[in-house]
């Protein structure tokens, strides 16, 4: 019994490799599909998809189900050890642009996120930064940016990705009206909501979202169409995203009518 429990929840990191890249962004497009035609969109024999398939849900990125192969359940997040590593480079590509657009000398209340943390590591040569946050790893990096105040929520710290969090938080962002807040989501979905996974860091991103004069969405195109259980905002409430590619069409629409300004870092 106990080697069993601890093969389900033991973590796996995992560094995704082009082909597993091409299959992952396949499976998120078609939301289910089968082992042959992932086979032949690829262009590789059903054993190397399965093959990978298995790692992949090992590593809880995809699952498989009955007639096919789809995304896990919108109930629990992937390990945060894991984000930090997935699509990595697009994140720091995003980051950059961010940083391009964060003028010197400006006020930023800044969420939990592998994504936020590239853009703190890109307002590192910033001068005259004031930022609130409860993500002690974006504390840290800018601690060692001379130029930059950096001012830590008090709450709850969770130990899996030094995100604070509870009542206590959100009564301190609401202390502050900053110039721009900058979040990171899991999930953007058809209808124009933004989504996450955990109740309470969505509570903490609403109290910034309206201690903000403007928000800043980063999101890199894995987030589009993803599930994920708890309503965060609308896309109306946000004033720019920064993303990795061209969104697709369906969500261009839905982001065009909620007048947002879409940057697609080089």
């Amino acid at each position: 019994m106990f080697v069993r429990l601890f093969s389900f929840y033991k973590k796996v990191t995992m560094i995704l490799n082009p082909r597993q890249r091409r299959l992952l962004d396949a499976v998120r497009q078609q939301l289910t599909v089968s082992v042959e035609e992932l086979a032949q969109q690829l262009g590789v024999t059903p054993q190397t998809v399965r093959r990978d398939v298995k790692q992949m849900e090992e590593a809880r990125l995809l699952a498989r189900y009955h007639g096919g192969v789809g995304l896990p359940s919108s109930v629990e997040n992937i390990d945060y050890s894991q984000r930090q590593v997935f699509n990595s480079e697009a994140k720091r590509r995003i980051a950059g642009a961010v940083a391009q657009q964060v003028p010197h000398g400006c006020s930023l209340l800044i969420n939990i996120g592998t994504t936020t943390e590239e853009v703190a590591r890109a307002l590192g040569q910033h001068a005259g930064l004031h930022v609130v946050t409860n993500n002690l790893n974006v504390a840290a990096i800018l601690a060692d940016n001379p130029g930059c105040e950096v001012i830590v929520a008090g709450g709850v710290v969770r130990g899996r990705d030094r995100g604070i969090v509870g009542e206590a938080t959100i009564d301190f962002i609401r202390q502050f009206k900053v110039d721009i807040g900058i979040i990171g989501i899991s999930s953007i979905d058809e209808d124009g909501s933004l989504r996450d996974f955990d109740a309470r860091e969505v509570r903490v991103a609403q109290a910034i979202i309206e201690q903000s004069r403007e928000v800043w969405l980063v999101a890199d195109q894995h987030k589009f169409g993803r599930k994920a259980l708890v309503r965060l905002a609308d896309l109306a409430q946000v004033d720019m995203l920064f993303t990795d590619a061209p969104p697709p069409p369906r969500f261009a629409r839905v982001l065009r009518d909620a007048a947002v300004k879409v940057v697609v870092a080089a």
